[in-house]
């Protein structure tokens, strides 16, 4: 009987482990606000591929020459690559474009909807299933 409960508690805590990082993702609405649309260009600084959600760093300057780094929040590596976007396609220094929404915070943090690459190819970038402006569930 013992020995039964030992495997029940060491399964019930490897199961905790695997749910955990899955808490980590939000839906668009936690954070976002989808009324205040915003379109960032500027030169990639940091790419942070990894799951639940890639994060990617723009220097943008404003119409005063004001440089304001903001982060891009998009869907996870997987998502990603399946509509075509690669790890190696965003290379520091570029110029990218990005479309998405602010955060409710008021931070420089944007979920990015649509990025637009150096070489014209646009990418819808949210996370699948997050209820966001253009979602399309996959």
């Amino acid at each position: 009987m013992r020995y039964r409960l030992g495997i029940i508690a060491a399964l019930a805590a490897g199961l905790a482990t695997f749910v955990a990082p899955v808490s980590a993702h939000h839906s668009f609405a936690a954070e976002f606000d989808g009324s205040k649309a915003i379109r960032l260009v500027g030169a990639l600084t940091k790419v942070d591929w990894s799951n639940p959600h890639t994060y990617f760093y723009l220097d943008v300057k404003d119409d005063k020459g004001k440089t304001t780094n903001w982060a891009c929040e998009g869907g996870g590596p997987g998502a990603l690559s399946r509509r075509g976007l690669k790890k190696g396609d965003l290379k520091l220094g570029d110029t990218i474009v990005v479309d998405g929404y602010r955060a409710k915070d008021g931070s420089n943090l944007v979920d990015a909807r649509r990025v637009t690459l150096p070489d014209g190819r646009s990418i819808y970038g949210g996370s699948p299933g997050d209820g966001g402006p253009g979602d399309t569930g996959q």
